[in-house]
C-alpha cells in the first residue's frame, strides 16, 4: 500500500476509559531502536523492508539516510518533520551508525503485562486494595480501551474467541463507542498496520447491564494469557510459602490466603458491595497490605478429565496479602473470616444467599475448608447416594437369589 505520510492534529483524549495499553511505536521512544536511542543526525535510520509498521514522530530530526519500510506510515505531530544531516556539529551525537528499529509484532493483546488500569479521567490508577485476576488485567467484553494519544503502536490480536468485544476504543483522541465509527476506522489507513493477528476487535458500546457484575469473557483465551504472562517472568510461577495453595478461577498461578464464592440473589450489588468491603473492612488497621478481587466469573466443571466453565455465575472473592514466611496469608484468613461473619449476619439484606470459603496460609501449610451455606446438601451428594443405595440394593438382591458369590 505505500507509505502513508499525514498530519494531524491529534486532540487529547477526552473518553471515560479503564484499561491502557502500555507499549507503543514512536519515533522518539528510545527503546523501540536497537541502539536503545532515538536516532541523530549522523544516523542511518533503517526500518525492515518487510515489517509492516505506524510510526508518531513528535519533533524535527535532522538525519543523514533513512530507509523506509515498503508498508508503513509517519503520523507527523504539527511542527514534526525530517531534514537532511547537512554536515554541521550535532552535540551528542559524534557517532553514526545504522540505527535499526525494533520488533513490534511480538506485542500481544493478551499479556497483561502490557496494560494497565486507568482513572476515567485517563490518569494512571493509583494501587490500592482491589486487584485483579490475571484473566481481567486485560480488556473485557465490556471494558473502555485506550491507545494513548499522541503514540502510534502495532498490538498482536490472536485470540481463541469469535471476537473481542469491547465497550469503546480510543486511538488517537479520537473516542469509537459505536459499531458504526469503529467499523469506519478500519476502512481507514491506520487500522491494518495497528491491528494484526485473527482476533476480531468489536466495538459494542455498551456496559455491563446487571448490577451484579459481569463475566470478564476472557476464558477461551486464559491459557494464551498465562502464557504471556509466565514468558514475561520466567516461564514459572513463583514459588507460594504455603503448601497447598489455592487456585482462584480466572488466575494463572496458585496463591496463599483465602477465597470466598458467593451465591447471589438479584438484589446483589456487586459495586456496593465492593465498596462497602473497602469502606468497612480493608480500612481497618489489621488489613493493611491485603489485597482483595472480586468478581463474577462462571463456576468451573469437569467432564471426562477437560475442565471448562458451566453457564452458572458465582461471585468469586480473592483475599492475599503482604505477610512473609509462616504469616503469609494469615491476614487475608482473618479478613477472610470477617466477611463470613458478616454475610452471616447481613448476607440476606445483601442479597447473598450462601458463601464458602476456602484456606491456604503458611502457618497451616494446609488447606482448610469453611462454609456458611445453612447446611445445605447439594442435588449431586443427594443423587450419589441414592445411586449406592440401589447399588447395594441390587447387589444384595443377586445375592439372596444366589446369583451373586
Amino acid at each position: 500500500t505505500g507509505l502513508n505520510v499525514f498530519f494531524s492534529s491529534l486532540p487529547a483524549a477526552t473518553a471515560a476509559v479503564y484499561k491502557q495499553w502500555i507499549p507503543n511505536t514512536n519515533f522518539e521512544t528510545a527503546s523501540n531502536w536497537d541502539k536503545g536511542r532515538v536516532p541523530c543526525a549522523s544516523d542511518v535510520v533503517h526500518f525492515e523492508k518487510d515489517k509492516v509498521v505506524s510510526v508518531f514522530v513528535g519533533s524535527r530530526h535532522a538525519l543523514t539516510d533513512m530507509y523506509l519500510p515498503l508498508n508503513g506510515e509517519f503520523v507527523l505531530a504539527a511542527g514534526a518533520a525530517f531534514t537532511a544531516f547537512d554536515g554541521s556539529w550535532d552535540p551528542g551525537c559524534d557517532s553514526g551508525g545504522t540505527v535499526r528499529f525494533a520488533d513490534a509484532e511480538h506485542r500481544a493483546w493478551f499479556d497483561p503485562t502490557l496494560w494497565q488500569d486507568v482513572l476515567p479521567s485517563g490518569e494512571l490508577k493509583p494501587s490500592g486494595p482491589i486487584f485483579s485476576v490475571d484473566e481481567e488485567r486485560v480488556p473485557c467484553r465490556y471494558d473502555d480501551v485506550i491507545f494513548q494519544p499522541q503514540t502510534s503502536f502495532r498490538v498482536n490480536t490472536d485470540s481463541s474467541q469469535p471476537v473481542i468485544q469491547l465497550r469503546s476504543i480510543s486511538v488517537m483522541g479520537q473516542e469509537l463507542n459505536t459499531p458504526a465509527s469503529w467499523a469506519g476506522y478500519l476502512q481507514g489507513p491506520s487500522a491494518p498496520l495497528q491491528f494484526h493477528g485473527n482476533g476480531t476487535l468489536q466495538v459494542t458500546g455498551t456496559g455491563c447491564p446487571d448490577k451484579s457484575g459481569c463475566a470478564c469473557g476472557n476464558t477461551l483465551d486464559g491459557p494464551r494469557i498465562c502464557a504471556a504472562l509466565l514468558r514475561a517472568s520466567g516461564r514459572q510461577c513463583p514459588e507460594p510459602a504455603c503448601q497447598s495453595p489455592l487456585q482462584p478461577l480466572g488466575h494463572c498461578c496458585g496463591v496463599c490466603g483465602a477465597t470466598i464464592n458467593l451465591d447471589f440473589t438479584p438484589d446483589f450489588d456487586l459495586q456496593k458491595y465492593q465498596d462497602k468491603l473497602v469502606q468497612e473492612l480493608l480500612s481497618q488497621p489489621q488489613y493493611t497490605g491485603v489485597q482483595v478481587a472480586i468478581s463474577k466469573v462462571h463456576k468451573a466443571q469437569t467432564f471426562l478429565g477437560i475442565t471448562s466453565r458451566s453457564t452458572t455465575p458465582l461471585i468469586q472473592i480473592v483475599l492475599i496479602d503482604d505477610r512473609a514466611g509462616e504469616q503469609t496469608g494469615t491476614a487475608a484468613e482473618q479478613l477472610a473470616a470477617d466477611i463470613m461473619e458478616s454475610i452471616a449476619q447481613h448476607g440476606e439484606a445483601l442479597g447473598i444467599s450462601s458463601g464458602r470459603m476456602e484456606v491456604a496460609t503458611g502457618s497451616t501449610a494446609s488447606r482448610q475448608l469453611g462454609s456458611h451455606t445453612g447446611s445445605r446438601i447439594t442435588a449431586g451428594t443427594v443423587m450419589g447416594l441414592l445411586f449406592s443405595l440401589l447399588l447395594l440394593g441390587g447387589i444384595l438382591f443377586l445375592y439372596r437369589k444366589g446369583k451373586l458369590r
